[in-house]
């Protein structure tokens, strides 16, 4: 595969926004259901935004990392850019965390890019370390030796094994090994932690799989038909083992593995069959655009919320005066709370079309 996936750059670009949109509104306390995350099992339709990104992160290993290793490059530096690369968006991820205040004893360890960089490092070396065969077995054991820890490992000072919020072994391990560095929302576990990373590869080894079959000898029908046919099955697989283990973002748990990887899967496959296949292009630019320099963004959309949390102006803060005073006043306050969103990506998507315009690509 020598041509670029436009429809890859469109799907993560449509990812990148969707994520700043839902981690964004005007006001928390008037937010539509849809952009709200599941309370705790289901999934809604930002429960969808990560391990979409997740998943492209795999496409994009098999990808450009296959191309690297069929050009001859050498492994043991190919590794090392690997680990380098990890440590850089662990590291910009940290930064995130802690701007500007920047204090080490509370500040949160675990996070997206965190997160990000820890499945980019594992599925990296994964991927030029084993075949196709050996990356679908990683992906199913994984998921399948997180099921057996959740399920039957007993909860030290707890008891039975359980998967309510405070209770189970992940929370218990984030409390152990990173209290007071959690997540601020929960202060005793962290939806990003340290065991669900481990289902959290198999999210990315689905998109390395999902490369190779977009690097197949396949005709572009047949790989748009299987990417398709795949993700159903995935998604039947993932309800099936809901009835076992929930489906549950917190958690990652295997049976939210394979449905939202089915779901991705899927929408791929639809635009990859409208985009690469049959060539419809005209609308995609804006997307390209947040798709080429989406870790960018998504760092700029981080400082850029906290700069207006902390600008003050009399009591409250710029962002709730912009919200109150040019939304509120023609809005009512779930709209207006959309709107503040909407305009918010918006103002993301200036510096990104600035970038793509001058043909520049900010990588680590």
């Amino acid at each position: 595969m020598s041509k670029r996936l436009i429809s890859l750059d469109v799907l993560r670009g449509i990812t990148i926004a969707a994520m700043i949109l839902v981690n964004d509104p005007g006001s928390w306390d008037y937010v539509y259901a849809p952009l709200l995350h599941a309370p705790w099992n289901g999934c809604t339709p930002t429960d969808l935004v990560f391990p979409f990104f997740l998943f492209m992160v795999g496409v994009a290993i098999s990808i450009a990392l296959g191309k690297r290793i069929a050009s001859g490059v050498d492994s043991t530096g190919l590794v090392s850019k690997i680990i380098n690369r990890s440590l850089i968006i662990f590291l910009i991820g940290m930064l995130l965390n802690g701007f500007p205040y920047y204090d080490l004893s509370s500040i949160r360890i675990p996070g997206v890019l965190q997160r990000i960089a820890v499945v980019y490092l594992i599925c990296s070396l994964i991927f030029i370390r084993t075949t196709w065969l050996g990356q679908l077995r990683w992906a199913i054991g994984l998921l399948v030796i997180y099921w057996f820890m959740m399920n039957f490992i007993p909860v030290p000072g707890v008891g039975e094994p359980n998967l309510e919020p405070t209770t189970n072994l992940a929370a218990w391990l984030d409390n152990l090994l990173l209290s007071g560095h959690l997540w601020s929302a929960t202060k005793v576990w962290d939806p990003e932690g340290i065991l669900s990373t481990i289902p959290a590869v198999s999210t990315g080894l689905s998109g390395v799989l999902t490369g190779h079959l977009l690097k197949s000898q396949l005709s572009e029908t047949r790989k748009a038909a299987w990417l398709f046919v795949i993700g159903a099955i995935c998604i039947f697989l993932g309800l099936f083992w809901d009835l076992n283990f929930p489906i549950n973002k917190a958690l990652w748990t295997s049976s939210y593995v394979l449905y939202t990887s089915g779901i991705a899967l899927q929408c791929l496959a639809i635009c990859y069959w409208f985009i690469d296949v049959l060539g419809y292009k005209g609308w995609t630019t804006p997307w390209v655009a947040f798709g080429m320099n989406a870790l960018s963004a998504y760092v700029l959309s981080g400082l850029f919320a906290r700069v207006l949390g902390m600008i003050k102006i009399g009591e409250q803060s710029l962002k709730s005066w912009i919200f109150e005073n040019w939304f509120l006043t023609w809005l009512d306050p779930y709209s207006a709370s959309l709107a503040f969103a909407i305009v918010f990506v918006l103002c993301l998507f200036i510096p990104s079309w600035i970038l793509y315009r001058k043909g520049i690509i900010i990588k680590v």
